[in-house]
Formats: structure tokens, C-alpha cells, sequence
């Protein structure tokens, strides 16, 4: 399909003309996606579970909520047309594992998880957000002006 005279192609949130649209390849193809996704499940499958049911309206729902940032913010910033928009987004998605990490150090501290569930769930957070930062960095050199 011909596009319309005057109308750019964009790729990847970061304008691109000579690139092509790639259907197979979304945000679902990005490390920062698939661990910030690991994390997610990591917290639904292991650490929600163990919360008590006096913690469902407090700890639990913003653990839930953090957890659903991470991902769904690497998601939405992917789909931005521009490369500082898709950043911002990627930084809201780093302070929802921070928050995270805060959650799981409470859950911790209130002896809600065990020792080996937490440290479990650091790793998985230090994981995913070393990656994330290693995206953030690429994203901001493809534009040369940004540091």
C-alpha cells in the first residue's frame, strides 16, 4: 500500500525514512519488556500470594498497580511518535521498579515474605532495571543532543 505524498513513515517511535514497517517486531521483542515482564509475573505469582488478606485494599493494590506500570509504560512509550516521549515513558516504567522495590522490602519488614522470596524478587528487579537503563541510554543516543 502507497502511502499519501507528504506523510513519513515512523519507525520504532524514532523517525526513520529509510526504514520499513516490521509487523513481527513491537515492544513484546524488547529485553527491557521481557524482564520488566518477569518481574510483573514474578510479584503475582509469588508475592501477592503471600500478602495477608488485611493487606488487599493497601500493600496488595499497589503492588499490583507498580507492577502493571512496568510493562504497559515500555509498551506505551514504544508506541510514541517521538523519542522523548517514548523516554519519558521508559523512566515512569524505572520508578515503578523502584516502587517495586520498596513494596517488596515492606512485604519483607512485616514478615509477609520470606527471605528467599525476597531476595528472589531483588534480583529479578536489579535484572530488569539494568536492562531498562541500557535501553534508556540507546534511545537517548540516537539523538545526538540528548545526554
Amino acid at each position: 500500500m502507497k502511502s499519501k505524498p507528504g506523510i513519513k513513515k515512523v519507525v520504532n517511535s524514532i523517525e526513520d525514512e529509510s526504514a520499513s514497517y516490521d509487523s513481527g517486531k513491537d515492544f513484546t521483542t524488547l529485553e527491557a519488556w521481557k524482564k520488566a515482564r518477569t518481574v510483573k509475573l514474578y510479584f503475582y505469582n509469588s508475592v501477592l500470594p503471600s500478602l495477608p488478606i488485611e493487606e488487599k485494599f493497601g500493600l496488595d493494590t499497589q503492588i499490583r498497580k507498580a507492577a502493571i506500570s512496568t510493562t504497559a509504560n515500555i509498551a506505551e512509550g514504544y508506541g510514541r511518535f517521538h523519542y522523548q516521549e517514548g523516554l519519558q515513558f521508559y523512566r515512569i516504567s524505572r520508578a515503578s521498579l523502584y516502587e517495586l522495590k520498596d513494596h517488596l522490602i515492606s512485604a519483607l519488614d512485616l514478615q509477609y515474605i520470606s527471605r528467599p522470596i525476597f531476595d528472589k524478587g531483588i534480583e529479578h528487579i536489579e535484572e530488569s532495571k539494568k536492562t531498562l537503563n541500557g535501553y534508556i541510554g540507546f534511545v537517548k543516543r540516537q539523538k545526538p543532543n540528548l545526554k
